[in-house]
Order: C-alpha cells, then sequence, then structure tokens
C-alpha cells in the first residue's frame, strides 16, 4: 500500500486492471501518523483584488467534518435542481460524492467505465426518497472522444454542467527504472489529460449558458504533495503533482477571465462533505485547497 496517499478510488474493470493486481490504493496512511485537516479558504483582498487571504482551520478529521456539514447546509439551495458531473462516480469517493449531491437535491451525471455499480446507486436513493437524482453515464476517461460524446448528451438532455468533480484517478504499479510505457499512459491519461478535457468541457458548457457561480472541483491526493518512499506510486505522484498545478493554473485563469466560476482542490479525508462544504460558501469566497497532513506518530 502506498502510505502518502489518502483513500482514493480506481477505476474498476479495465482501467484498474482485468485482474485487479496490477493497481493499487492507498488507504493505510494513517496507520503510522495522526492526521489533522487543514482547511485554507481564501478570501479577496479589500487592498488588492487579485490577491486572496488564506485562512487555515485545524482539527481532527471528525472534528473538521463536523464543523464542514453543519456550515454547508444553509448554502446549498442555490444548487438545488442544478447538474453536477461526478467522474468515477462507481464507488468510493465517487459515489460517496453523488449521494451527497443527490441527497440536497441536485441532478447528478455519475460516470465511470462500468455503470452497474452507478445504477445500482441512483436506486438505492430514488428508494430513499433523496430530493435529487442520480443518472448513470458509462464514459472512458481515457478516451476525449467518449468524454465530448458525455458532454454533448448533457448538454441536449439537461442543459449542461454546472458543477463538475473531477473524481476519477487510476494508479499501476509502474516504476519509473522499469515501468511500463503503457502503464505510464493509462496513468496520465485519466489523471491528467481526462481531468483536464473535462475541465474544459465544463467551463465552456458554463461559459456558453452565461453561469458564472459554477465550480470546478478536483479530488487530488496526498501524493500530489508529498512524493511517497514506494517506487512503484513515483509516476502516480507525478501526475497527482500535476492535478495540484493544473487546479492552481485553473485559479489563475479563471481570475484573470473575471470570471465568478470557482476552482478548488480536495484531499481530505471526508471528501463527500467537504465537496458540499466548498458549493455551499457564498459565490465570493474562494477555497482552494482542503487537505489532510500528518502531524505526529502514533504510539
Amino acid at each position: 500500500m502506498w502510505p502518502f496517499a489518502e483513500q482514493r478510488r480506481v477505476e474498476p474493470g479495465a482501467e484498474a486492471g482485468q485482474s485487479g493486481s496490477s493497481s493499487r490504493r492507498s488507504s493505510d496512511w494513517g496507520r503510522s501518523a495522526a492526521v489533522a485537516a487543514v482547511v485554507t479558504r481564501e478570501w479577496p483582498d479589500p487592498y488588492d483584488p487579485g490577491r486572496n487571504s488564506a485562512i487555515q482551520v485545524l482539527g481532527s478529521p471528525s472534528e473538521v467534518g463536523g464543523r464542514l456539514g453543519t456550515l454547508a447546509r444553509a448554502g446549498m439551495e442555490r444548487w438545488r435542481d442544478r447538474l453536477a458531473l461526478v467522474t468515477g462516480a462507481s464507488g468510493g469517493v465517487g459515489a460517496a460524492v453523488a449521494r451527497a449531491l443527490v441527497q440536497q437535491g441536485l441532478k447528478v451525471v455519475g460516470c465511470a467505465r462500468t455503470v452497474g455499480n452507478i445504477e445500482e446507486l441512483a436506486a438505492e436513493c430514488k428508494s430513499a426518497g433523496y430530493p435529487g437524482t442520480l443518472i448513470p453515464y458509462r464514459c472512458d476517461l481515457s478516451n476525449e472522444e467518449d468524454i465530448l460524446s458525455m458532454f454533448s448528451a448533457v448538454r441536449s438532455q439537461h442543459s449542461g454542467v454546472d458543477i463538475c468533480i473531477n473524481n476519477a484517478g487510476l494508479a499501476r504499479p509502474d516504476t519509473l527504472l522499469s515501468g511500463s510505457t503503457s502503464g505510464w499512459k493509462d496513468m496520465f491519461n485519466v489523471n491528467v489529460l481526462g481531468l483536464s478535457i473535462c475541465t474544459r468541457e465544463a467551463y465552456q458548457s458554463m461559459r456558453e449558458r452565461k453561469v458564472d457561480d459554477g465550480h470546478i472541483i478536483n479530488i487530488n491526493s496526498m501524493s500530489g504533495h508529498q512524493v511517497p518512499p514506494q517506487s512503484v506510486a513515483h509516476f502516480y505522484s507525478a501526475t497527482k503533482y500535476a492535478v495540484t498545478a493544473l487546479t492552481e493554473g485553473l485559479r489563475q485563469e479563471l481570475r484573470e477571465a473575471q470570471t465568478h466560476i470557482r476552482a478548488t482542490c480536495l484531499k481530505p479525508e471526508d471528501v463527500a462533505k467537504a465537496v458540499i462544504y466548498v458549493l455551499s460558501t457564498p459565490p465570493h469566497v474562494q477555497i482552494g485547497d482542503i487537505q489532510m497532513r500528518p502531524t505526529e506518530q502514533v504510539t
């Protein structure tokens, strides 16, 4: 296991490897370190509109998660009946985020290479009486034609995307010294290119419909901030560092475009609560980063 990346879902089926042995998830790094959540809230600087002031909120994962949930409820009403796209929604983080958004009354397009689990989740949400709707969509995020076709279908059937949550991630145990080129390409195509294409198309969808309060959220990993010691994780880590850079670059480009569409990078333990929290903040508040960091060794 890769101890420096929090729990992240790896796309099942072909993206995760047919036997499941060629892809790895990182879920046990918390065993060797106690963690504290760092919530970085960026507020517009009144003295310089081009700068933001960052505020960090520290606490245990449960404490911060509780505060996020409490603060989020009042601000989600403006998203009711609007559409969110969640990639990699067939399990884990993506499924939890999709469920949380449906509970808040959103229409959610959940996509993955296989949609059986998403169809089951959609039925569960409907049976539970949640006010929103989950719409399964089969999409190979390593294939640009598939992504463009999905956005075209969303445009024709549901007007367009108001929230884009790039959650899908792929890990292959291919080292830098002996890894396969195909494994590197698989990770790069999903973790970097797929995310970037979805981001571009989501922004274009918002701009075409004059949506000025949209949100693009990239679900990242601690491997995008700290290179793990395991050799099998090094190329994967490079793709996650790319996500960190892409999110900051996106935030800068959105500011240059003078739009209120926001970009956020999330890396906490309870991603679903964090997603609801950042979406519930007022349009003038930019949350650039929420992440988990190791604080001390558990004895």
